[in-house]
């Protein structure tokens, strides 16, 4: 990156690491030196949390705020109920609308935490929902009035819809649409709101770029993208999932302890990224921490897992996860705010396989992960080796909470009910 910004907004941007293209550096730059810029991310409701993988997008609304510019959050509403075809090589289950209500009323819960709704400034965040204006469009209408504008030969060429092609992998009508349905989005968002930036992941560039030329045709208005780059761990894998699944960012869905665990176990090489992206310490912190080595860095890490979940949940659920992960890993203690399966005395009047209760507790995926995993010596009970994978638990061994453990960094409580 060879452009100097001389905004707040994209200095931060650049010297974090959140910057992967934009539509044009020195415009950007300067109408965000003149006023409050608004600027908006969508986020489709597919699920009742976002994870992990949507943690760089919901920062990047945060450093808008925090550098004196307002961030529109748009929640897809209207456009989940087509489904997002980029880069996917199937099409989205499609949900209800009852579904999609219940989404958001979920997702809604983390960007509380991160965003300022209530303040009465020019920087106040607006919540929306594009719903608004696509659910009561009249189809012919939209055909003749926006419709026009796109060519179906540059929709092709995009990459997000010409790699699916290319494996020969059917791209529905519906889904075609949805590229249409989000510039619309920035055209209406300009035309009721005034905003003239969107921001995404780098996958979402094509989208982007429809949006800017629906609303300079439309409106004859000068607008902005801007994307990030799409995150991998440094080892190749996807941010946002586990082994165990997505990392969700609402805290019915992953217990606080859990998300500290999965920020803790970050490997060497992603400490000093992750804290530049993910936390607000300052970057010369940030280089410090992360060219830390050997035990040292391990100190690091757990301050990236305090940051980043004091962010999401609060500073106390940081420290309280913290220091059940010191009662587990340096005194091997039980660690009452584990994850934690509780049986009734029905579930095991019959006893219940050790198995059965690793597959429960979350340990492993199935009752072949589970025996695998004890036949390499990976799982413990109360910390100690677990060698028999026929072993029955009955409630008398349940008279005390039983400690599970997958490997040196996962484990769980299993209880027994009152």
């Amino acid at each position: 990156m060879t452009y100097h910004p001389k905004s707040d907004f994209m200095r931060v941007m650049i010297e974090r690491g959140f910057l992967a293209d934009c539509t044009d550096y020195q415009a950007l730059d300067e109408a965000l030196i003149q006023g409050v810029v608004p600027a908006y991310i969508g986020f489709d409701a597919t699920a009742k949390s976002l994870h992990v993988g949507s943690l760089i997008q919901i920062m990047m609304l945060r450093w808008l705020q925090t550098t004196g510019h307002q961030p529109i959050t748009l929640m897809g509403g209207g456009t989940t109920k087509v489904g997002d075809p980029s880069f996917r090589a199937d099409e989205r289950p499609l949900l209800t609308s009852d579904q999609i209500d219940d989404n958001i009323a979920g997702i809604k819960k983390v960007f509380a935490n991160y965003i300022d709704y209530d303040s009465d400034t020019p920087t106040k965040a607006l919540m929306l929902n594009n719903a608004e204006w696509l659910d009561g469009l009249n189809y012919l209408d939209f055909l003749r009035d926006i419709g026009r504008h796109f060519s179906v030969n540059r929709m092709l060429a995009f990459e997000s819809v010409k790699s699916r092609l290319d494996r020969e992998q059917s791209l529905s009508f519906l889904e075609f649409n949805y590229m249409i349905l989000q510039a619309y989005d920035f055209l209406e968002l300009n035309r009721r709101y005034g905003c003239v930036l969107q921001m995404g992941g780098s996958d979402q560039w094509g989208n982007i770029v429809n949006g800017i030329d629906l609303t300079r045709r439309v409106l004859e208005n000068e607008i902005y993208g801007l994307t990030s780059p799409l995150l991998t761990t440094s080892d190749g894998k996807k941010m946002g999932k586990s082994l165990d699944g997505a990392i969700w960012l609402n805290e019915d869905m992953l217990s606080s302890y859990e998300f500290w665990q999965f920020w803790r176990n970050t490997t060497d090489a992603d400490v000093g990224r992750f804290l530049k992206l993910y936390t607000e310490l300052p970057l010369a912190e940030c280089d410090r921490l992360g060219a830390l080595e050997g035990q040292a860095i391990n100190d690091a890490k757990i301050v990236l897992a305090n940051e980043v979940t004091a962010l999401a949940h609060g500073r106390a659920a940081a420290e309280a996860a913290e220091a059940t992960a010191r009662e587990v890993f340096e005194k091997g203690g039980t660690g009452d705010d584990l994850p934690t399966l509780t049986l009734t005395i029905d579930d095991i009047s019959d006893g219940i396989s050790i198995v059965q209760l690793i597959v429960k507790s979350g340990l492993a995926k199935s009752g072949k992960d589970a025996k695998r995993l004890i036949g390499e010596n990976g799982a413990k009970v109360n910390d100690e080796a677990l060698t028999n994978a026929g072993l029955m638990v009955t409630a008398n061994d349940l008279a005390t909470p039983m400690k599970l453990s997958a490997g040196k960094k996962r484990h769980a409580l299993v209880v027994l009910a009152d």
